[in-house]
């Protein structure tokens, strides 16, 4: 390694991608520093991902009151107090980004902290304060919500993601726009405390980059539970009072309605945050703000990456964190490789879950790609039926003569854990047939994926 630069890899931003990076250059002997404005872990484990899922978490504790009370058991809610959820959720997320400090001091990794800019190829300055160079760098700046035009954030009326997240009090009515994965798990945990939900998709339905039946089977579900489900609407106008709004709507043929809500939650989809970071010195170019980069993150200029919600990549956690080993492990010249963007699990934490891999059939019958599918029902398993979780259903899509796995969609409880065994089949190339005569456990969630793969030889035994 050259000794002329401070360090040998510099990380901008510590969310999934970034601290990942910096962790795994650290263990592959490098000397690594990370750079965060705000706290360690990024929008995922502060403001995202890992605060959602405790308020889903203790979302199905509380909906859990309905089979208490079918036991003969008398519960009195009139003490729920909402801010005590809040507070959990942010004890979670606390305790994780501590747990990411933690972990940089434990890899004899550099923190600073400051907003990090690049000032030519190999210099960054810090705050514009303070200077630090590298012999790599790593773009891991993430990504933030994006707005609609006459509909910007204000985080009283006009919620984002992370003004959601922040309400120690909850609404009495609520209009989500975006159907989503954010939109339909905040439409779950609001649902589940008894707040009146307006769920709106311009799309034709909500997921819509789900398999089709995954959305149908949700949408049902949803409305099941009261959720009111409005699809290819979109907004039209909002007019602010003290402490609600009214809503127009705009829905199919062109029909308008309004709802007069507390709170607007716009969930729409986010921005990559490349703007002022020093892209513009080095000629690095964006198209519509993403970061265009080679199968292991590299940019224009080869030794600066870019990964994460930046790069035209799923914008997932799992995916940021992959792609900043990759880059790691780049720079530090061992072998790694692309990644497989047909082997990337996607995970909605609503109840029912919703998972994925791999190809739609919708996809697939826009390009022509001949396939059969094969099904198996929750409610074909033991433990589904014992949980009182039978709703939903796995779907192995596959091609006709080898069988070989091209998507699996999955709508059910525990999907988000039900879909690595196929996931792994995939990466291992297995074929069905070798999870069809594999032992399950009886009675597991698990063997609905034994089934379904046995569905796929012709040979589905409870169904």
């Amino acid at each position: 390694m050259a000794n002329s630069y401070d360090y040998d890899v510099a990380v901008i931003g510590s969310g999934p991608g970034g601290y990942v990076a910096a962790i795994r250059a650290s263990q592959l002997k490098l000397k690594v520093a990370i750079i965060e404005k705000e706290k360690m872990g990024g929008v995922c484990l502060n403001i995202g991902c890992i605060p959602s899922k405790a308020l889903v978490q203790q979302a199905e504790t509380f909906r859990s009151i309905t089979a208490l009370q079918n036991m003969g058991v008398t519960c009195d809610t009139s003490g729920f107090d909402y801010s005590k959820v809040y507070a959990a959720s942010r004890k979670a997320a606390d305790s994780l980004s501590r747990g990411v400090a933690y972990l940089m001091k434990k890899n004899g990794i550099t923190v600073f902290s400051g907003t990090g800019v690049i000032e030519n190829d190999h210099e960054i300055s810090i705050d514009n304060s303070k200077k630090i160079s590298a012999r790599s760098i790593i773009i891991a700046t993430g990504s933030r919500p994006k707005e609609i035009p006459g509909f910007e954030f204000d985080e009283h009326i006009v919620l984002s993601s992370t003004g959601a997240l922040m309400l120690q009090q909850l609404p009495k009515k609520l209009v989500i726009l975006g159907g989503g994965a954010i939109g339909v798990e905040f439409a779950h945990i609001m649902n589940a405390f008894g707040v009146e939900v307006h769920l709106v998709e311009m799309m034709d339905r909500i997921l819509p980059l789900e398999d089709n039946e995954s959305s149908l089977f949700l949408n049902k579900s949803f409305q099941k539970r009261g959720i009111s489900v409005y699809t290819s609407t979109k907004a039209v106008s909002l007019v602010k009072k003290d402490t609600s709004a009214e809503i127009t709507l705009e829905g199919p043929e062109n029909n308008r309605f309004t709802i007069t809500a507390d709170k607007i939650l716009s969930v729409v989809g986010r921005v990559p945050n490349t703007a002022n970071i020093g892209l513009e010195k080095l000629n690095i170019k964006t198209e519509k703000g993403f970061i265009i980069t080679g199968d292991y993150g590299q940019t224009e200029i080869s030794h600066i990456y870019a990964i994460g919600d930046i790069v035209p990549t799923p914008l997932l956690a799992h995916v940021a964190s992959k792609e900043g080993e990759i880059a790691a492990e780049h720079i530090a010249g061992v072998e790694t490789s692309k990644i497989d963007l047909t082997a990337i699990p996607s995970g909605v934490y609503c109840e029912p879950q919703v998972a994925s891999f791999g190809f739609t059939e919708s996809n697939l019958k826009q390009n022509n790609i001949p396939y059969e599918v094969a099904s198996f029902p929750y409610k074909g398993a033991g433990k589904a039926v014992a949980i009182n979780k039978s709703e939903g259903f796995i779907k192995v899509i596959f091609t006709p003569q080898t069988h070989e796995i091209l998507g699996v969609h999955i709508a059910g409880t525990e999907a988000t854990e039900v879909i690595h065994e196929l996931l792994l089949a995939k990466k291992s190339e297995l074929v069905p047939e070798d999870i069809a005569t594999m032992i399950h456990a009886h009675p597991t969630l698990s063997e609905v994926v034994m089934e379904v793969a046995r569905a796929v030889e012709g040979w589905a035994i409870h169904v």
